[in-house]
């Protein structure tokens, strides 16, 4: 009898610790996100703004034809040259991949141009948030998701996506069969918190 009754709590104590670890094991992946570049400025140019993503051979090159709201940064085997500025225009020896926008404008007293380098396997995720600003896409490889409270959007290899308002809730994610991998361009207000935590609801 007291055999038994061992034999049971032992049974009953390994499954509360398998039911424990399941929900980890279980656990969807995160997309990985690292700032690669970023600028502040106290004024914006007039009028619609785009931004223009645009190859180098060089960092070196790419660092000399950048104007006041360009960001010349080297990731995934390549450089880029992310410009914030009028439509149509175009930087002296730079190879123009895409022209994103209108960018969603907000007022600031100082504003934050920043580059996010983001990857992550297919279903990865971010945790829902707000940014006090706009972000655009540009897809480098795999499938973008990003869900809002207006619904889902996608963009493939080689797309672009433009970015909502300040403050939109929002949950951006691997929607492919293959690994993600995107460039992601920020407007936003330098005197608030980049990112908050946020409810789609």
């Amino acid at each position: 009898m007291h055999l038994h009754r061992t034999s049971v709590l032992a049974l009953s104590l390994g499954l509360s610790a398998a039911m424990l670890m399941w929900p980890l094991a279980a656990s969807e992946p995160k997309l990985e996100i690292r700032n690669i570049a970023e600028k502040r400025l106290t004024q914006l140019p007039t009028g619609p703004l785009f931004w223009r993503v645009e190859h180098f051979a060089t960092l070196a090159q790419a660092k000399t034809a950048a104007g006041e709201t360009s960001l010349a940064t080297e990731v995934s085997g390549k450089v880029w040259l992310f410009t914030l500025g009028a439509r149509g225009a175009a930087t002296p020896g730079g190879n123009k991949l895409a022209e994103i926008g209108p960018v969603p404008l907000i007022a600031a007293k100082e504003y934050l141009l920043r580059i996010n380098h983001a990857f992550g396997p297919p279903s990865a995720k971010t945790p829902v948030h707000s940014h006090p600003g706009s972000e655009a896409f540009y897809v480098l490889a795999g499938r973008l998701g990003q869900r809002t409270l207006h619904g889902i959007s996608y963009a493939e290899t080689g797309q672009a996506m433009n970015g909502h308002g300040a403050d939109m809730a929002m949950e951006v994610f691997s929607a492919g069969t293959t690994d993600l991998d995107q460039l992601v361009m920020f407007v936003v207000d330098a005197e608030r918190p980049f990112s908050s935590p946020a409810k789609l609801e």
